[in-house]
């Protein structure tokens, strides 16, 4: 299916959370602002209102932030693959950006090099550069992709891949997972709960937890779609 060496690819996944902790909070500009961006959401949901939707804001560059990216990168040969993982987390979204950008300038700097994430390419990808202009972070040459012809991109996306060219389709990771037979460890939170694990519980390290779950998935169904084998769980680690 792919000719691209799989330790040439980054496996990421990020998760976010809105700006603030609750719509009271949110200084009165950007509520104006919010209420604008939601009553296009709340369109035939007459049960929701401004700031019962306001938990969805973290979905948004605008009204959210990253407080967790986590990365993965596959070596070894194709009866012994190892997946090693590192998070970057924390409150402070520019100090996590900086050093995830970091980790990109040092593991790209030589031979072509791939990010793959699940819907990277309407989510990830553009949320991270979104974020980083920001917060007045120069754009790594592998997420910028003003300019570039298609070929030059170097992302990819399981959720595309999956498509094969249906452009009307959307399969979530954890249907992709299941039906390709792929295990899926999830047995804590899901991602509708990071924002309350974050503003009221502060638990950082159990959303790292998650984020590392997701970028597993993502691996192994990459490798389930070049048909190799997956990666047995002893031979998954965290720096």
């Amino acid at each position: 299916m792919l000719s691209i060496p799989i330790q040439n690819v980054l496996f990421l996944d990020i998760e976010t959370v809105p700006q603030y902790a609750s719509f009271d909070a949110v200084p009165e500009d950007w509520k104006e602002l919010w209420s604008t961006k939601a009553a296009l959401l709340l369109r035939n949901r007459e049960e929701e209102t401004v700031e019962s939707i306001y938990e969805r804001a973290g979905i948004y560059a605008e009204f959210g932030k990253i407080v967790c990216i986590s990365c993965g990168v596959v070596q070894g040969t194709e009866n012994n693959r190892k997946l090693t993982l590192k998070s970057f987390a924390g409150d402070n979204e520019k100090e996590i950006l900086s050093a995830f950008c970091d980790m990109l300038a040092k593991w790209g700097a030589n031979e072509p090099k791939y990010l793959c994430a699940h819907n990277g390419k309407e989510f990830d990808f553009p949320y991270i550069c979104r974020r980083l202009v920001i917060n007045s972070l120069p754009l790594p040459l592998i997420l910028n992709i003003a300019g570039k012809k298609p070929w030059e991109v170097m992302h990819l996306d399981t959720m595309e891949f999956w498509k094969f060219g249906d452009f009307k389709s959307y399969t979530s990771l954890n249907l992709l997972a299941h039906t390709l037979g792929v295990p899926t460890p999830k047995d804590d939170i899901d991602g509708s709960m990071v924002a309350r694990v974050y503003y009221e519980e502060k638990n950082i390290p159990r959303i790292a937890t998650y984020c590392q779950k997701d970028v597993v998935t993502i691996a192994q169904i990459f490798l389930r779609m070049i048909g190799e084998h997956l990666i047995p769980d002893e031979n998954i680690e965290i720096k």
